[in-house]
């Protein structure tokens, strides 16, 4: 089926998952999350509020406790024209210090304060499975083999929270096309490094919010080639920090960022569905397919909007009205034709 909204060559046009320069995230961070929470006399409240609400409040709070940050590179880059947006200029402290990256800790501020030593040197990222020739990337190979391009994407968070994140990395079609997918297979799995001794939240999982590491994800072959998933190895012109999923990550821009697998280490093709770590918790709150539907609720709170964030304090995260796909339904619609999305959550 024919999608909409292609673009014409030779003619500068915004792509449909651009956001206009007032949609953009900006980057000064919630500071001082403890004394502001004693101010309003919300100390007793939090303690007694389930774990999902109190990330959805208090931890709009980045706290600034890491005193060796991690370093990061300048990435060289393109802009296909496709893809360009005329001054846009945007921040990055609320991306990288407001995460969910539980293999470093299940508050915000943690993947910043608990990552700034993980070591991404070296890095070894394995392509293989129903694949004609199976991959092996190092570190460098991850940002030399493949033309590296700047993508600006929406990121909704199942807590219903929202961001928009101008990623630098590859296409994920790009690198199964390479390795040559068998015409079996019906699925790619991903899954996360696992080392405790860099990643203390997969020392135990009372540590690591009850997930069963190492973290692992899924898509269909029909989604994994679709144009839009990307492989980032870098935001905001230079490479990944740890926090964000250092040193790969795939960004799935319409489904819920906890498809958007970080710090990947594994792409395997296989012709079953694979198992994925949030529905393997919590499989009636958590499904497999997890596209940004407004029309079907989390069981304990609704998905019809989402808090953008924003600029300033305590009251500055505005809420908006989440898209269905979060935006991108003219690329992606169709691969959900003739689907319950209700029932395929």
């Amino acid at each position: 089926m024919a999608r909409k909204n292609r673009f014409t060559p030779g003619i500068l046009q915004r792509a449909p998952w651009h956001v206009v320069d007032n949609q953009v995230t900006p980057e000064s961070v919630f500071n001082d999350r403890r004394n502001i929470i004693k101010a309003l006399g919300l100390g007793a409240l939090g303690a007694s509020l389930p774990g999902q609400v109190q990330a959805g409040i208090f931890d709009l709070f980045g706290e600034q406790k890491a005193k060796n940050p991690f370093t990061t590179q300048s990435l060289n880059y393109s802009t296909p024209r496709q893809f360009v947006l005329p001054d846009v200029k945007t921040p990055e402290d609320k991306v990288t210090r407001h995460n969910n990256f539980y293999e470093f800790g299940t508050g915000k501020s943690d993947p910043y304060d608990n990552a700034q030593g993980f070591n991404v040197d070296p890095w070894t990222l394995v392509i293989d499975g129903l694949v004609d020739k199976p991959i092996t990337l190092d570190l460098q190979a991850l940002t030399k083999r493949f033309a590296l391009e700047e993508r600006t994407y929406r990121l909704r968070c199942v807590e219903a929270w929202s961001m928009v994140v101008p990623w630098v990395g590859f296409s994920l079609a790009t690198l199964l096309k390479d390795a040559g997918v068998k015409s079996n297979a019906t699925h790619v799995a991903f899954e996360t490094l696992f080392d405790p001794e860099q990643m203390p939240g997969q020392k135990s999982r009372l540590m690591g919010g009850g997930i069963h590491y190492p973290y692992v994800e899924g898509l269909t072959i029909a989604e994994a080639m679709n144009e839009l998933p990307f492989l980032a190895v870098g935001l905001y012109g230079k490479t990944l920090p740890p926090q964000n999923g250092a040193p790969i990550r795939l960004v799935v821009p319409w489904k819920y960022g906890f498809k958007s697998i970080k710090s990947v280490v594994r792409i395997r093709v296989m012709d079953k569905q694979p198992p994925t770590s949030w529905n393997q918790l919590a499989s009636n709150e958590y499904g497999f397919y997890a596209n940004v539907n407004p029309e079907v609720d989390h069981p304990r709170w609704s998905q019809a909007s989402e808090r953008s964030i924003g600029e300033g304090g305590l009251f500055s995260a505005k809420r908006i009205p989440t898209q269905m796909f979060n935006g991108y339904g003219d690329f992606v619609a169709d691969l959900y034709k003739n689907m319950d999305l209700r029932k395929f959550y």
